[in-house]
């Protein structure tokens, strides 16, 4: 296998991961990394070696999923609920609190809005720096600030905790 597919194989947890903050569900989640990955394998000439695959990856999946979702709107689809099918399997006390809280989080999650939710994602989850965000999501980096501020102050709301 060349770098560039063996790069794209390692990135596909991190690609899952985005995508189901993104999709919300499981399936759709790994629809949207699908249509990621087929879209970097045939523009694969667009990517400038030395620069991030990660941020190239990402990028083309926030626009993949831009795509999806006017798609499905057009059509009148609805991602499937974010509650459908959690908790399936869960064994031992710990292991399930630990997935409620999870499940917890990413309800918290799914209710901000898609602007504040993929920045969260970027940034808390991904472990991308404000300005590597940015340049994913195309916008200035405040514009990337406010929108993490804000769904930070949403989520510890949401959750119940008590903010700065």
């Amino acid at each position: 296998m060349a770098g560039f597919e063996r790069e794209i194989v390692e990135l596909l947890p991190r690609l899952r991961r985005l995508g189901r903050v993104l999709a919300r569900a499981p399936a759709d989640a790994d629809d949207l990394v699908q249509i990621t990955v087929e879209r970097a394998l045939s523009r694969r000439g667009q990517w400038r070696p030395g620069t991030r695959l990660d941020s190239w990856m990402f990028r083309i999946m926030k626009n993949a999923w831009i795509d999806e979702t006017r798609a499905r709107s057009r059509r009148g689809a609805l991602f499937s609920p974010p509650e459908a099918g959690e908790g399936v399997g869960a064994d031992g006390a710990a292991e399930m609190e630990t997935r409620l809280a999870a499940v917890e989080v990413e309800r918290a999650m799914a209710n901000l809005p898609p602007d504040q939710r993929i920045a969260v994602a970027l940034v808390l989850v991904e472990g991308f720096s404000y300005q590597e965000a940015a340049e994913v999501l195309e916008i200035p980096a405040g514009t990337l600030t406010s929108r993490l501020v804000r769904g930070r102050m949403a989520l510890l709301a949401e959750l119940g905790e008590a903010g700065p």
